[in-house]
């Protein structure tokens, strides 16, 4: 979201969810309770309740609210185009779509010669109020569709689509990696370094609470210093943070707290 407009847009809808839901009522509760405290001095009130507040944990709460908020609604995007609108960017896939609309235009007007039907002409003004007549009766009494054919095949459609080349694509040159398939077009795909940085957390030598991927370092010392860290985890109370960790699995003993926090909810006690 980098268009400044945007960001202030983002920004009032986030504070006017905020001022509607009962974390600020709390937080005004909270903050009132701070003002009576007899540390606070009237001439540094501003500091004082926001160092109360602090120390009372209401930064952390905050946050995870704004987490939330992320988490929940989506952000603000420039007006889509239409797909009717939008132009194909690239020139050979518009050369092909031209062609298949102008060959599908002249199988229709054909079908449509042969019938003898008109395809676009004001109804007489006696067919209209036949229609208004029977306007209610329209879905049951249809006109003859039975000669009225496709103006084309599956076959043929799939016929255009694997004849469609990139006429800038030739290939590697020694021709032992081909394109798969029958759609002989590229599709750009991340190449394998990039897969293995998008999904580091998953690699092999990344121990998962759970699952032995490491026979270097024992199970129960693995599990000790992961509960340990879960611990650390969970007294900061800070969404984000609890859900870095659970990418390396959750400790059963914390996984309810951990989820809690991930989600951004408050359970009561039963």
């Amino acid at each position: 979201m980098t268009d400044p407009n945007l960001s202030k847009i983002f920004m009032q809808t986030l504070i006017e969810d905020l001022k509607s839901s009962k974390i600020y009522t709390d937080l005004q509760n909270a903050a009132q309770i701070e003002i009576t405290k007899p540390g606070v001095r009237l001439s540094e009130l501003k500091k004082g309740v926001q160092a109360g507040l602090i120390q009372s944990g209401w930064d952390k709460r905050l946050k995870n609210a704004v987490f939330k908020y992320l988490q929940t609604k989506p952000k603000l995007q420039y007006p889509v185009t239409p797909p009717e609108h939008a132009k194909e960017p690239l020139l050979y896939l518009r050369k092909a779509q031209h062609a298949w609309e102008k060959r599908i235009l002249k199988s229709l007007n054909s079908m449509c010669t042969e019938l003898n039907i008109p395809l676009a002409r004001k109804r007489p003004e006696k067919e209209q109020k036949e229609m208004n007549s029977k306007w209610t009766e329209l879905g049951v009494e249809g006109p003859d569709l039975t000669q009225i054919r496709p103006v084309y095949a599956p076959k043929d459609f799939l016929e255009v689509i694997v004849g469609i080349q990139n006429p800038n694509y030739h290939g590697d040159n020694n021709g032992f990696f081909p394109l798969w398939g029958i759609v002989q077009v590229p599709v750009k795909v991340k190449s394998i370094n990039l897969l293995r940085l998008q999904y580091s957390e998953m690699a092999i030598n990344q121990c998962q609470s759970g699952i032995d991927d490491s026979t270097d370092i024992p199970s129960e010392l693995f599990d000790l210093d992961r509960s340990k860290l879960g611990k650390k985890v969970v007294n900061a109370n800070h969404g984000p943070v609890a859900q870095e960790f659970s990418k390396k699995g959750c400790p059963s003993g914390l996984r309810a707290t951990l989820w809690a926090q991930m989600l951004c909810v408050e359970v009561d006690d039963v």
